[in-house]
């Protein structure tokens, strides 16, 4: 039985293994010097567990007398946020040698998060979702400060630090509650209970701070207080970090608990989550308006797509289900791209954030401002660009689940939303011409900026089975 168990879980135990690992092997070998390699190997890591999982993966597996699921859902997820992970570390290593932050913590705490984030994804019981989390939200804590002499840098991880303590303390108490008034801590066990009869008030209570703790995690309004401050503060590659493979492992979690746990209570949780929808997307669309700081645009710019995913999950379908999977993958692949650009924009070699200095791009960097253009196109939801898919997906799901008030919401919040990415593009190719940014120094960058404004157009015509899988992954999570 054990053995069988061990099996299901050997992803997460060889990720966690390779971690202490290489822990042990930079004590002997002198810190440091591996660092770049470390994070190399780290990334290959990352790609051939997303290829053993999805080549190997089948069925719905599960592990610990149901703490533990190895279902396509949690394939789909874990896949997307290995390869992710794998992207964010080998586009950001150039830029973290130059400045004196590569060290071998770095791939260490990313590796570690991993484990935690596939753990979430994973989870069928809320003491697994606790582990998870935590595990992932620690390293994730050390990381957003690891640049030790940057003021700004010590200012984010401490904000994350204690605004996660605050989250984890709703989130617990509302298990707390949900144990008490379900009397068991697995979801399987907590369905049965909301889903027959009368559900108790205590256990609405209960979802209620769950949700709020999860809201933290996936940067939701009114629950978005320490985005902005820690996208700006970590160093880049860090910020390209936290908006993608942790933004799609806490949205993976949130749909394990809503569907998991409380599948049978739709119609108490679905107002909570549109709410949660409405405010994201157009808060997330009106404060970035403002904004000349790139990362804290993209802060914004976050936000409000986490606005559109919320939407697929508040439809309370399989359809739902299915569009916020597809719209996260799209969402992560635009991240990378943008991020990639985002790290290439240096000044005698120290790092620009002010989006003015974008004036005249197009001219000095043809191709480069070619490729932005199709990836903020995407981000606004432009057609043809993939991102406008995306949102179709979402909407359509709000629609045929009756919530066509908030499917009105989004294109409004779109349209606005618009204005920001627009206003990049035209600095661009319209802008007042500037003293020229350097050329780019890292080739890697510039692989991931092509391959994803490729993937936003010519996943038009070919979606990379990326929807079949996801519809699987929603079948199987509904089960």
């Amino acid at each position: 039985m054990i053995q069988a168990d061990l099996n299901i879980i050997l992803p997460e135990i060889l990720l966690a293994i390779y971690a202490m690992l290489a822990l042990v092997a930079v004590v002997y070998t002198g810190k440091d010097k591996m660092a770049g390699m470390l994070t190399w190997i780290t990334a290959g890591v990352f790609v051939l567990l997303a290829m053993w999982i999805g080549a190997s993966g089948a069925g719905d597996n599960v592990a610990f007398n149901g703490m533990f699921h190895d279902d396509a859902f949690s394939r789909f997820a874990k896949i997307a946020m290995l390869l992710s992970g794998a992207a964010v570390l080998v586009m950001g290593q150039d830029y973290m040698a130059r400045r004196g932050m590569l060290r071998f913590e770095y791939p260490v705490l990313v590796s570690l998060a991993m484990v935690g984030m596939m753990t979430m994804v994973s989870a069928g019981d809320l003491i697994t979702l606790y582990m998870g989390l935590e595990l992932q939200s620690l390293a994730l804590y050390v990381v957003a400060s690891f640049r030790r002499d940057s003021v700004k840098s010590t200012e984010a991880g401490m904000k994350y630090f204690l605004l996660g303590a605050l989250s984890s303390g709703l989130l617990l108490y509302g298990s707390s509650l949900v144990y008490g008034f379900a009397g068991t801590t697995q979801f399987s066990g907590i369905i049965d209970v909301a889903g027959h009869g009368d559900t108790p008030l205590g256990l609405l209570f209960g979802l209620t701070f769950v949700v709020a703790g999860l809201a933290f995690k996936v940067s939701a309004v009114p629950f978005h207080m320490w985005t902005p401050d820690v996208y700006e503060g970590a160093p880049t590659p860090i910020t390209a970090f936290f908006a993608t493979a942790p933004k799609l492992a806490a949205m993976g979690l949130f749909a394990r608990v809503l569907f998991d746990a409380f599948g049978g209570v739709v119609a108490d949780w679905q107002q909570i989550i549109a709410l949660l929808s409405v405010l994201s997307m157009f808060l997330g669309a009106v404060a970035a308006i403002g904004q000349r700081n790139i990362k804290r645009l993209m802060a914004y710019s976050s936000i409000a797509h986490m606005g559109y995913a919320l939407m697929g999950l508040a439809s309370g379908t399989a359809l739902g289900i299915e569009a916020m999977l597809v719209y996260m993958a799209i969402y992560v692949t635009m991240n990378i791209g943008t991020f990639a650009f985002i790290l290439s924009m240096e000044k005698d070699g120290q790092p620009v954030v002010d989006i003015s200095a974008l004036n005249m791009y197009s001219k000095r960097a043809p191709g480069r401002a070619l490729a932005m253009l199709f990836l903020l196109f995407s981000l606004a939801g432009v057609p043809p660009f993939l991102g406008f898919f995306g949102k179709l997906y979402v909407l359509r799901a709000a629609f045929d689940a009756g919530l066509a008030w908030l499917a009105v919401a989004g294109v409004i919040a779109s349209v606005i939303g618009a204005f920001y990415y627009l206003r990049i593009v035209y600095f661009m190719y319209f802008g007042e011409e500037r003293d020229a940014l350097d050329a780019p120094r890292s080739p890697v960058q510039h692989l991931m900026l092509v391959l994803s404004a490729a993937v936003m157009l010519l996943g038009v015509v070919n979606f990379f089975g990326v929807d079949t899988a996801a519809q699987a992954a929603a079948v199987a999570l509904l089960q």
